[in-house]
């Protein structure tokens, strides 16, 4: 073994295989301890995976992957509602949506008043939407009852029923179901009271319990007609990949400089607008690094046992091979060449279980009970990663060999003549 890679040779892989399997019970304990590190630690990894894609893929669907406003309209306070609004005209927005990663473009108002039944009323929080807008949303919208906003320019649209969907809390609190009639009271851009009638056409739940108490949709024609006014809050661009999000909103913000509009709009991507998100991912990292800390520390204390006990054992061994000639750099190579043995068979073990795992959560229905601030739950899945695997079983691996390395260290280190005569 003179070559700089002959620790590696078939011949050296094949002898320390042989030499784990002298012990195959504390091989075998070996091995299921590093299995069950690295299930743990990928099973965790792909839990925050799949959390992390539902709440971007929720909140980008919900609050729009680009949300174009006016400067600072997050955080300056109107005065009347749509104060702070958008004067835009529809073929302001065709001019953006020549870029293919653009999906959809969704105007949007935002209101709050009064809602009566004739018997009682209670405040709400509106939005004006597009219908079209239902169909991005897709399974991130719960309809309960009913159906959502009708298109339009479908036929079965009336535009002398004005359409609204209630939250759930809501719709129970004022006693209403679909088909029943109710008023929406607001105040206009004017300063002055307005009031028009809406038909329920649908309740759905958001699963937010503060919204599902005072949420409502209705068309986005008729809210700016409720307000009087032909403004919008913002207009939402979606996007096919939530991935490009930062690269359109640089190619938009180009091209509006050079487009000569009357009014300033801002770009807002979705994560600034999605706190909950933020915390939640601050959260599982740091659950993840410590999990991951603690993991490594108990496959290290048990493989330096397990390694401790091998080194000892083999101190004759040991000796009879210093006698011959042999290195001690060779015989601490042959002890991390045996852990990492067991550090690959481990891991393989343990990825291997983790996709199974990953695969029967996706095939078999398990439902996780419902997070803090939220009311329903939701189906349990674990992403498999190959890259999250390759990055656990390589620190494996590295916990793996230094701890042969530490144990054979000190084990090469006695006399020659106190090895040979070790019982």
């Amino acid at each position: 073994m003179n070559t700089s890679f002959g620790w590696l040779t078939p011949v050296s892989i094949r002898l320390a295989a042989l030499n784990l399997l002298r012990n195959k019970r504390r091989s075998s304990l070996s091995v299921l301890i590093i299995g069950i590190a690295v299930l743990a630690l990928v099973s965790a990894g792909g839990f925050g995976l799949f959390t992390y894609d539902s709440l971007t893929e929720s909140t980008s669907r919900d609050v729009g992957h680009l949300i174009m406003t006016q400067p600072g309209y997050f955080t300056a306070q109107e005065a009347t509602p749509l104060a702070n609004g958008l004067n835009i005209s529809p073929a302001q927005i065709e001019q953006l949506k020549q870029h293919t990663e653009i999906r959809g473009s969704f105007a949007r108002v935002y209101f709050s008043g009064l809602l009566a039944n004739g018997a009682k009323s209670t405040i709400f929080t509106g939005m004006g939407v597009e219908a079209r807008e239902f169909d991005i949303k897709g399974p991130f919208l719960n309809v309960l009852q009913g159906h959502t906003l009708s298109d339009e320019q479908s036929s079965r649209y009336n535009p002398d029923e004005p359409q609204v969907m209630l939250a759930r809390d809501l719709a129970a609190n004022m006693q209403v179901a679909v088909g029943d009639w109710i008023t929406l009271l607001a105040t206009t851009s004017e300063g002055t009271l307005n009031a028009y009638d809406f038909k329920v056409v649908g309740i759905y739940a958001t699963g937010v319990p503060e919204l599902d108490k005072r949420q409502l949709y209705v068309h986005l024609a008729n809210g700016q007609e409720l307000l009087m006014s032909s403004k919008v809050s913002s207009v939402t661009l979606f996007l096919y990949d939530t991935e490009t999000t930062d690269a359109v909103k640089t190619k938009l913000e180009q091209q509006l400089t050079s487009l000569d509009w009357a009014q300033p709009v801002s770009l807002t991507p979705w994560y600034k607008r999605a706190f909950f998100y933020a915390k939640v991912k601050s959260l599982y990292d740091r659950i993840f690094i410590i999990m991951g800390t603690i993991m490594a520390l108990v496959v290290f204390v048990a493989l330096f046992n397990t390694m401790t006990m091998s080194v000892t054992e083999r101190t004759r061994e040991t000796g009879t091979l210093l006698a011959l000639g042999n290195y001690p750099g060779e015989i601490v190579a042959m002890f991390m060449r045996e852990a990492g043995l067991l550090a690959l068979v481990g891991s393989f073990i343990g990825a291997l279980g983790a996709g199974l795992l990953s695969l029967t959560l996706f095939l078999v229905d398990v439902q996780m009970p419902p997070p803090p601030g939220r009311t329903e739950g939701y189906p349990l899945h674990i992403y498999f990663s190959f890259e999250l695997s390759a990055y656990v079983c390589l620190v494996i691996l590295l916990v793996c060999l230094l701890v042969a390395y530490l144990a054979a260290k000190k084990g090469v280190k006695k006399p020659i003549i106190e090895s040979l005569a070790y019982v």
